[in-house]
Order: structure tokens, then sequence, then C-alpha cells
């Protein structure tokens, strides 16, 4: 069977709570909930993880290896504009990412339009808020 592992970085498990007008109102046990419906549906694994601490990334996506993940899809938050540890992380791995954002990075602070994943991403799904991780998770499921 299929796997995927979907990561969530800093400040995410505020989702419902925090900045609605930008992050919808919807809780990320939610999303995960409905992701995993979406998994069960299509006979496929999806494991889940958030942390707000960049090492307990870094080593989930290392155990990622040993789980033979097909594909990791990723909202590193925060971390998106200053992680070279999580960049080498995913490289270290070698396995397919795909990187999401619920805002549209891209029409927001400056700072907030360098990625340190995108290059490496094999796609980026960003500003259609929730959506995102559903998209992101059907395309992984239809490519791998």
């Amino acid at each position: 069977m299929k796997s995927f592992l979907l990561l969530n970085g800093p400040n995410l498990n505020l989702l419902g709570k925090r900045e609605t007008d930008i992050y919808g109102e919807q809780t990320l046990v939610q999303i995960e909930k409905d992701l995993i419906e979406i998994a069960k549906k299509n006979k496929v694994g999806l494991k889940t993880f958030q942390s707000n601490a960049e090492h307990e990334l870094v080593d989930r996506i290392q155990a990622g290896k040993e789980e033979k993940v097909s594909c990791i899809l990723f909202n590193p938050g925060a971390f998106t504009h200053t992680s070279v540890a999580l960049r080498d992380a995913i490289l270290g791995v070698d396995i397919p990412l795909i990187e999401i954002h619920i805002s549209n990075i891209f029409n927001r602070e400056a700072f907030r339009e360098k990625s340190y994943f995108s290059d490496i991403a094999i796609g980026i799904i960003s500003g259609f808020g929730e959506q995102g991780y559903k998209a992101a998770l059907e395309l992984a499921i239809e490519r791998f």
C-alpha cells in the first residue's frame, strides 16, 4: 500500500484560532480528519505530524525513509523562509515533496516570497486555503 506523510510546521496547530482572515476557520485536526478519509477511500496510508520544533520535523522526515513513504506533503509554516536544516533533511531522504501553503506566500510580506523548499519540491500549492491540502493529497495519490 502506498503511504504518504503530511507534515505541518510551527503555529499550524493554531489553525482555526489564529488570523482566520488569512488562514481560515478550519482546524488542523479537521483538515487531517478530512485527508484521512480521502486516503481511506483511495486505499492509501496517510500519517500526519505537526510540530513547532524544527528538530522534531527533521526526525520525522528521516523516519519517513525507513517507512518507505511515497511522498511528503509539507506545510513548513514559517520554516519555509528560514530552515536549511529541513531542506537538507528532505534532500537527504530523497522522498518526493509537495509544498503546501494556505495563504499565497507570493502576495504577502516580501520575506515570505523566498522558500527553501520550492526548488526541490515536485510542486507547490499556495493560496487556496485548506483546499490546498486536499489538492496535494489527491495529486500525490494520482502520481504515486
